[in-house]
């Protein structure tokens, strides 16, 4: 059974040291938390204390101000980033969208892109062959998907990102921030996969700024602050139409 369990997680580093990465060709940018210390004893506490669990079903929402530590859970429940402290057990299979570059080769084709973005998600290359045509007509990109990455638009981009990701039905996804891909019509189609993913006993943790985004997409909210828990309370659902109207 899909499941994710947190206890008291936490993520320390030092600031004159540079932060391991347990996959560097994953590297996703700064990390927030609050600053310990003074001058070269100074330390970045990342996560502090977070705990929490996720069962089939659940959408979590994390929000909080930047720097609160919502990309750096992240980063911790897709295995980027080893705790420090506590204990993370995930059941399920893990997949992300931080980054719609991440995985991708700019002079490669989307068709390319496909089968390389598949290999490092670990699929098999009878699974990539069988899903290729589904990722590409998911995608609506036509004709393009035999162009290279670097000509697509950043909304193409995004839904090459999104219709690969969610191709093999994960069952635990990972998103900071939301895909704000396309035309309205492929944000409900792609809110539409993302119900389809959790109904499937599937689990969704989505980083967002967008209150209305949360209580659209998630059924939980948890709330971050210098990497504590400030609250994790439930979220009523709401239509698909305050989603798409979200920034």
């Amino acid at each position: 059974m899909v499941s994710i369990k947190l206890d008291n997680v936490s993520l320390i580093y030092k600031l004159h040291e540079k932060l391991t990465l347990s996959a560097p060709d994953r590297r996703l940018g700064a990390t927030g938390g609050r600053i310990e210390g003074s001058g070269r004893r100074q330390f970045v506490q990342a996560l502090d204390g977070v705990g929490f669990e996720l069962k089939a079903g659940d959408r979590l929402g994390l929000v909080g101000p930047n720097g609160a530590g919502k990309t750096t859970l992240l980063k911790v429940l897709y295995g980027i980033y080893e705790p420090s402290g506590g204990s993370v057990a995930i059941e399920g299979k893990v997949d992300a969208l931080f980054n719609i570059n991440i995985g991708f080769r700019r002079e490669a084709t989307g068709r390319r892109n496909i089968v390389l973005r598949g290999l490092i998600n670990g699929w098999s290359e009878a699974e990539i062959e069988e899903k290729m045509e589904d990722i590409i007509a998911f995608s609506e990109l036509g004709d393009f998907i035999d162009l290279p990455f670097k000509a697509y638009s950043q909304g193409m981009a995004a839904r090459l990102a999104f219709s690969v990701a969610t191709a093999l039905d994960p069952e635990i996804l990972l998103m900071d921030e939301w895909i704000g891909a396309g035309d309205a019509s492929f944000q409900e189609k792609a809110k539409k996969r993302m119900d389809e993913l959790a109904e499937k006993a599937g689990i969704i943790v989505l980083a967002s700024h967008s209150e209305s985004l949360i209580q659209s997409v998630c059924t939980k909210r948890l709330t971050l602050k210098g990497g504590r828990v400030e609250s994790l309370t439930a979220v009523p659902v709401k239509p698909v139409e305050a989603a798409l109207a979200s920034p």
